[in-house]
């Protein structure tokens, strides 16, 4: 007889051989996740015996998270500054890194004025979905060249109730094409994983998520200067350009944002001490 706390128990060994990270909070979430209840519910039931139904669900699960797919993508959502997204392999997951890009923006916005944000790459929309509940008098463009994570990123704006907020657009901020519009705020967490660096990647990463929302297949800067060139003249003066970026990168973003007029940069760095959010203004 299998029950629940014996079903973690062996789950956690087989991670740790496996190297995955937090392996007994994958186990129970993949657990909950297989008997449709919270994971709190499990502490209330560690003696209950699984069905084998249920054993066979778990236990492809624990396959596929040993296999380094990522937990999210297997479970299908993930918590992000307090809201629940759904994701999936369309989408890069959003991480604890970006709800500082987030935090950011809403501690220096005025949060009674009707602002104009675009969110150039928006994935899943978790940048956009949490801007538009936290700044509820904004109105918001959000923009990608995937088809696929433009629907995610809708169904995740009805969940959380902010889908009149926000106006998804198939764009590609590469081309030459431009939204008609001035905003007070344009963001953009764009793929920053140089070529170098991409083979050296989790496989979690490498193998499962979209590859483009990840690198540029270059320095890893390319985006921060047809962003921050773009962005230029599309922001209304006094606007201000946010994004997130990568470990070591700080000092080239900083220099391509004054390459292109941008004053009053800031920098602002993750839990790790990592310089993570970079800003500036147009005057």
């Amino acid at each position: 007889m299998l029950t629940v706390l014996n079903a973690i128990n062996l789950s956690v060994e087989y991670f740790e051989k496996k190297n995955i990270e937090s392996p007994r909070i994958n186990a129970e979430l993949l657990l909950a996740h297989a008997l449709n209840c919270r994971r709190i519910d499990l502490y209330l039931s560690y003696d209950r015996p699984l069905s084998e139904d249920e054993i066979n669900v778990y236990r492809d699960l624990i396959r596929r998270r040993g296999n380094a797919e990522p937990l999210q993508y297997i479970i299908g959502k993930v918590e992000f500054y307090g809201l629940t997204f759904k994701v999936n392999p369309s989408v890069l997951i959003p991480r604890q890194e970006t709800e500082i890009l987030v935090e950011t923006i809403i501690n220096n916005a005025d949060k009674e004025s009707n602002l104009k944000i675009l969110d150039i790459g928006t994935g899943s929309g978790n940048i956009s979905v949490s801007l538009a509940k936290n700044l509820v008098n904004s109105e918001i463009v959000s923009i990608d060249d995937s088809e696929d994570a433009l629907k995610t990123a809708e169904e995740n704006a009805k969940l959380n109730d902010v889908y009149e907020q926000i106006k998804f657009i198939k764009a590609d901020i590469k081309s030459d094409e431009k939204i008609n519009d001035e905003f007070d705020i344009i963001v953009s967490n764009p793929p920053y994983i140089s070529k170098e660096e991409f083979p050296k990647l989790r496989d979690e990463l490498k193998v499962y998520e979209p590859k483009n929302a990840l690198t540029d297949y270059a320095d890893g800067l390319t985006y921060f200067r047809i962003i921050s060139e773009k962005a230029y003249t599309m922001l209304k003066n006094g606007g201000k350009l946010y994004f997130e970026m990568g470990a070591g990168q700080s000092g080239y973003v900083k220099n391509i944002l004054t390459q292109n007029n941008y004053s009053d940069i800031f920098v602002v760095k993750d839990y790790s001490k990592t310089d993570r959010v970079i800003s500036g203004i147009k005057k």
